[in-house]
């Protein structure tokens, strides 16, 4: 077994500060060392998952491969190390408790009264440890959720501070910190640090590294200042600069030797490890920040007040933009305002138009009316999961004449739902209720637009929904130019769909933005945009 090295990536000062974006950063610097590494993330909310959060509240639920429903900071371990993630990469407060209070239940505690140290501590632990014991990685970087101070994360740090002993050299603390700029003294200011690296100290826990977000430059002076009031080495005060693009992180932490240091820190002798081999994604930063002529994409959805709700789609477009070296200019648009009357004015300019996906009847109006236009108007569309489904009812209310098409999730009564959950359905949905979630096989129809973007015959791709296509109207979509181009043989499913008298309008049941990365752009949004460009 390997002697597998725990990274811990903890915050203070303020949240958001992008600990994830970090913890990814840093796991691609060593795995671009020739290191096996993977990104954890412990949220110290006590729902069981983020599935039933608000993407006003939590951002947009991420899925794995194997139907967890889970953190957007996943979704950030993904693009940056281009490694799937599971279910044991992301732990919240709420699994902890309820393992511990089945444990408790069974009697495995003996009788023993159950507290929060050690029971809880221990099955945190279990969890941290969990993927390096069950995988062969050289280093498992787990994200703290919250920040220092917070009732919710005391037992994590607790548990990190155990581990420190338990582990030795095998374990090691990154704390990221914020440097704020007093515009009237003009000058950075590192006593909110100082205050929050004294808060980790005061719950067991030294930090070794300190990374310092920072709208300016911060100098060796202050680094060395920020070291001797921090405990720390100087080398190992390092700053996180703002950036245009996440995807700078990693090249400006390699610059800062983040890797360097973690590797020295750690045992390693630095002469007999290969340098970090980054030029693929140099490449792609090259390309993204070198972009000079935009690509004008519209993002329709009911949740565009906060971007990171649809995380996983804008980060495949600026992947998918890049490759096809243009720079994304994104328009979100509420889809609640869009009506008939008005839709050619909102959307008049766009290259290109993204249905999202959603739950519920909000919204849908403004869905029907958007796929309308990108259809009658050949405007390159794609929809996604509840986008599709849109797609299939205003294709059946509009071309094939059903006014009273919809959906079951939303009009039970309604003699035409072309959108349903049917009896044989059933039995394959797995997880989360009536839920169908993770990874599924489709097959793609030699000859069609989908054959010819993925250039194979059999996928897999990830899904996240409850309604699906009804089959009883498959032989109608057809005939009237609507196929049915992916299918899930196993349980005739309909994956994919696409309308084949216009250049591009395609809908998809699954959510192909989650298995999007930095080195391998998902070929959808590649085509997608490639068609927008070309009008």
């Amino acid at each position: 077994m390997k002697d597998t090295k725990y990274i811990f990536v903890t915050g203070g000062v303020t949240s958001s500060l992008g600990k994830g974006i970090i913890a990814a950063s840093l796991g691609k610097l060593l795995q671009a060392r020739g290191f096996k590494v993977t990104n954890q993330k412990l949220d110290p909310y006590i729902n069981i998952d983020p599935g039933t959060l608000n993407p006003y509240e939590h951002g947009e639920c991420y899925v794995t491969v194997d139907g967890h429903e889970s953190d957007l900071d996943l979704g950030h371990y993904e693009r940056f190390l281009n490694v799937e993630t599971h279910k044991a990469n992301n732990v919240t407060t709420g699994r902890i408790y309820q393992n511990v209070i089945n444990k408790e239940r069974r009697g495995d505690y003996l009788g023993k009264t159950v507290q929060i140290i050690p029971h809880i501590t221990d099955e945190i632990k279990r969890n941290i440890k969990q993927l390096g014991s069950q995988s062969d990685f050289d280093f498992v970087i787990t994200e703290i959720g919250g920040t220092v101070g917070d009732i919710e994360s005391l037992p994590y740090i607790e548990s990190v501070r155990q581990l420190r002993w338990e582990l030795g050299r095998n374990c090691l603390i990154v704390h990221l910190t914020y440097v704020p700029y007093l515009a009237a003294a003009k000058e950075l200011k590192t006593k909110p640090t100082q205050h929050s690296v004294k808060a980790l100290q005061e719950q067991g826990v030294q930090a070794d590294i300190l990374v310092l977000r920072t709208e300016h430059n911060i100098s060796q002076e202050m680094r060395k200042k920020v070291a001797l009031f921090c405990n720390v080495e100087p080398s190992a005060v390092m700053q996180s600069i703002d950036v245009p693009t996440i995807y700078r992180v990693p090249l400006n932490m390699q610059q800062e030797k983040l890797d360097e240091v973690v590797l020295t820190k750690m045992g390693f002798d630095l002469d007999k490890t290969q340098p970090a081999k980054m030029d693929k994604w140099i490449e792609f930063v090259e390309k993204l920040e070198n972009a000079k002529e935009e690509v004008r994409i519209g993002l329709v959805g009911k949740y565009v007040q906060l971007p990171d709700a649809y995380k996983s789609i804008i980060e495949s477009l600026i992947h998918a933009s890049a490759y096809n070296n243009k720079k994304l200019k994104l328009e979100l648009i509420l889809s609640d305002k869009l009506t008939d009357e008005n839709i050619q004015k909102k959307l008049s300019g766009l290259q290109g138009i993204i249905v999202a996906p959603g739950f519920g009847q909000r919204g849908m109006d403004g869905k029907l009316a958007t796929l309308k236009y990108a259809r009658e108007n050949d405007i390159p569309c794609l929809g996604i999961c509840l986008g599709m489904q849109a797609m299939t009812i205003e294709f059946a209310r509009n071309v094939l004449g059903y006014k009273d098409a919809n959906s079951t999730e939303i009009d039970t009564t309604t003699p035409h739902n072309v959108v349903d959950i049917m009896d044989e359905q059933k039995d394959i949905l797995n997880l989360g209720g009536s839920m169908r979630l993770g990874a599924f096989k489709c097959k793609l129809k030699k000859g069609s637009k989908a054959y010819d973007i993925y250039k194979k015959e059999n996928i897999s791709e990830r899904h996240r929904h409850r309604f699906e296509f009804n089959n009883k109207y498959k032989e109608e979509f057809e005939t009237n130019n609507m196929i049915c181009s992916g299918l899930n043989e196993e349980s005739n499913l309909v994956e994919v769909i696409e309308y084949t008298p216009n250049k591009w309008y395609i809908g998809v049941q699954f959510h192909p933005e989650y298995s999007s990365t930095v080195v391998n752009p998902h070929p959808l949004f590649i085509s997608f945009i490639k068609a927008a460009i070309e009008g």
